[in-house]
């Protein structure tokens, strides 16, 4: 039986540890000044990768993370980087509140609709009908790349929302609420619509299954939305109440994300899917205690976020793989889908002028969602390493620039 040997295992530990420790120090360092934690976790990835270390020292670079000398290292750390994706969704979708989406009415469903529909469109019509301008291999699907590109420009990060409209005490106001709830909307659609993209990749003549996999979508989503929710607000407060605490529920959540996981991947569904909508079942209960999902969220997102976010930078050049005309037009079409779409969406709805493009840099910010989103559609092959570094660009940039940009448009009210 083939096993990790001693050298093996000292390997994997060291580039576990060099991952987590580098990454805390450089995020820490990061929001010191003001940066998102994930681009100190980005930038150590792309410190130790061929970018910069494998440039510098190649030797050390194969030793510490020998993804094409040691089959047996790399493929522990590609599965701890798969579990790594895996929870981060998992974590994502404890996030979200499905019903504060439909508490805030029109203007919510306006803004939310607004900020899907005309970032999709452009995104998937630029690609459709200027596929040169993306440098695009020839074997890719041109169809699944036009999706994934409108799909990539429709999606908001909520994690970073949330926290910009905290740091800007915005978040209980009613602009920040509506900002909110489209942003639930935006990720729901977001990922449904991505992982039905992904479970067709490599399947270009089998265009017949796509009304299956649709149909094991909505099924298992509406299943443990309603069935699952059902019985989970039943058994939660026996959980909660009965087994040993925090430890029971945790042991159950988690246990419950890696089963849903597990099914969707084994229908030839991304395992992204059964994760993100088992943290949606358990985190729009009405019965779990924010401590707990606060610990989920401190676990995950201190451990295996860390190293998820890393391992980007670890094999990919980012210098040689920089395409500025790539990075300008992914750049413009985030912002002016994202901006303009919302911001008419939340005008219909009834917002003031400068309120509804506060609304719309407010869901610019892309964060780790576009990073993750990104991410999974490199490894998939659905996009080559040019479209990949500017898509990561795009995230940083977005997220950095948004709340200045909903702050100017207060001040220049006030």
């Amino acid at each position: 039986m083939a096993k990790l040997s001693q050298h093996d295992l000292v390997v994997l530990l060291l580039a576990i540890s060099t991952m987590l420790i580098l990454s805390r120090i450089a995020a820490e360092f990061g929001k010191k000044i003001g940066l998102p934690m994930v681009m100190g976790e980005l930038l150590i990835g792309v410190a130790l990768g061929p970018t910069v270390l494998g440039a510098i020292s190649p030797s050390t670079y194969s030793t510490l993370f020998p993804f094409a000398t040691n089959v047996h290292v790399s493929l522990a750390l590609d599965a701890i980087f798969s579990l790594s994706v895996i929870l981060l969704l998992f974590v994502a979708g404890l996030e979200l509140r499905l019903s504060l989406f439909l508490q805030h009415g029109k203007v919510a469903v306006y803004t939310g609709f607004g900020s899907m529909i005309l970032p999709f469109v452009t995104g998937f019509a630029v690609a459709w009908f200027l596929p040169g301008w993306f440098h695009l291999d020839s074997g890719t699907d041109h169809l699944l790349f036009a999706l994934f590109l409108g799909t990539a420009m429709s999606i908001s990060a909520l994690p970073v929302i949330a926290r910009i409209l905290l740091d800007m005490k915005m978040l209980k106001t009613e602009i920040g609420m509506v900002i909110i709830a489209s942003a639930i909307f935006n990720d729901v659609v977001g990922w449904l619509i991505f992982s039905f993209i992904l479970s067709m990749v490599g399947q270009s003549g089998e265009r017949a299954g796509i009304g299956y996999t649709v149909a094991y979508i909505v099924a298992f989503a509406a299943f443990m939305l309603v069935v699952g929710r059902f019985i989970l607000n039943r058994s939660l407060p026996w959980i909660q109440s009965r087994l040993s605490w925090p430890g029971g529920v945790l042991a159950m959540s988690l246990g419950l994300c890696l089963l849903c996981a597990a099914f969707t991947e084994s229908i030839h569904i991304h395992a992204i899917l059964g994760a993100f909508i088992a943290g949606l079942t358990i985190g729009d209960s009405v019965h779990l205690r924010e401590q707990a999902r606060e610990i989920m969220h401190q676990f995950v997102t201190n451990f295996f976020a860390p190293l998820f976010f890393v391992s980007i930078g670890l094999k990919v050049d980012f210098v040689q793989n920089f395409d500025l005309g790539i990075v300008a037009l992914v750049l413009g079409l985030a912002f002016v889908g994202k901006v303009a779409g919302a911001g008419i969406g939340a005008r219909l709805g009834g917002m003031s002028g400068r309120h509804s493009m506060a609304i719309g840099f407010g869901l610019n910010a892309r964060g780790a969602m576009e990073i993750i989103l990104g991410s999974l559609a490199f490894e998939a092959g659905l996009i080559n390493h040019q479209v990949f570094v500017a898509l990561i660009v795009m995230a940083l940039v977005t997220s950095i620039t948004s709340a200045p940009l909903m702050r100017r448009f207060f001040e220049e009210k006030r």
